[in-house]
């Protein structure tokens, strides 16, 4: 299939025989298997998965490589292509039991945290496999107090498994992108560990605390605009956490966040919602 690749979508189609069918054979496909690929492009993967599970939706924003699909797999009941943006359609609209989903996708790196928290809106899939920017998937993996820990790390690891599968090098793609990549797989916590309020204020409050990630995390609660914490609220959370507050926040791990959030909603000193919250606040690289 002949397409010139469009900057402006952060096209860069894996052309790697040998990668594509790696991580193919990653998902373990089973005959009963559903699937999402969320753009598949020219379908370097999904011609290693037709055949190999009982449906397979492709959802491609390009228009041309949609139609172009279409007409390669018309003929195929278990092939579905639905061409537009995944961030408009979520799983549930297309599968009827969206937890026994997988998904797999090589997506445009400049919009990675939008479709990743999308994907990861309940109900969430058993498994959602993606290559990563390199530099995006260290923080979907890190530890605490290393500098690639932040507010992607504390809401991946909080809701789901998270590891990293593949190194994929620039050289695998056409146009060569000027970052490397990996293959992360996420599997979701089933049943979820957190309530929606919990993974809510969770959300807030490491978009808060990494906003200001080289000050103490007293001072940031400190300052907060719409709910600052008084010198004794202060002591009231240490007190009922055990923490010192003037660690900063790349310190905290996900668990010591999830503790932090639980304690300030129990205290009532939980940050207030507004209307429409940001998912984690980070900007993601482009890999064009």
């Amino acid at each position: 299939m002949h397409h010139r690749a469009k900057k402006s979508l952060g096209q860069n189609f894996l052309i790697d025989g040998n990668l594509q069918r790696k991580i193919v054979e990653a998902l373990g496909l089973r005959p009963e298997d559903e699937v999402l690929e969320v753009g598949p492009g020219k379908g370097a993967l999904t011609r290693h998965m037709v055949g190999r599970c009982r449906r397979l939706v492709l959802v491609e924003l390009d228009s041309e490589l949609a139609k172009a699909l279409e007409a390669e797999y018309r003929m195929d009941p278990s092939v579905e292509v639905i061409p537009g943006d995944i961030l408009d359609t979520h799983p549930n609209r297309i599968f009827t039991h969206v937890p026994a989903l997988k998904v797999v996708g090589n997506i445009p790196y400049n919009i990675t945290t939008p479709i990743l928290f999308h994907l990861l809106t309940s109900p969430r899939p058993q498994e959602i496999l993606l290559m990563v920017q390199r530099e995006v998937g260290e923080r979907m993996l890190a530890q605490p107090g290393t500098s690639a820990f932040g507010a992607l790390t504390v809401g991946v690891q909080t809701v789901a498994e998270a590891e990293r599968v593949l190194r994929v090098p620039s050289s695998a793609f056409r146009p060569v992108p000027a970052v490397e990549s990996v293959v992360v797989r996420i599997r979701p916590h089933h049943p979820p560990r957190l309530s929606a309020e919990e993974e809510e204020d969770l959300r807030l409050l490491t978009r808060s605390a990494f906003q200001k990630r080289r000050k103490q995390f007293q001072s940031i609660l400190r300052s907060r605009p719409e709910a600052p914490l008084s010198h004794a609220e202060i002591e009231a959370l240490e007190s009922r956490t055990g923490f010192d507050l003037k660690r900063r926040p790349e310190t905290f791990s996900p668990a010591e966040f999830l503790l932090l959030s639980r304690t300030l909603r129990s205290l009532h000193l939980h940050h207030p919602r507004p209307e429409n919250p940001l998912s984690t606040g980070e900007e993601i690289g482009r890999r064009d």
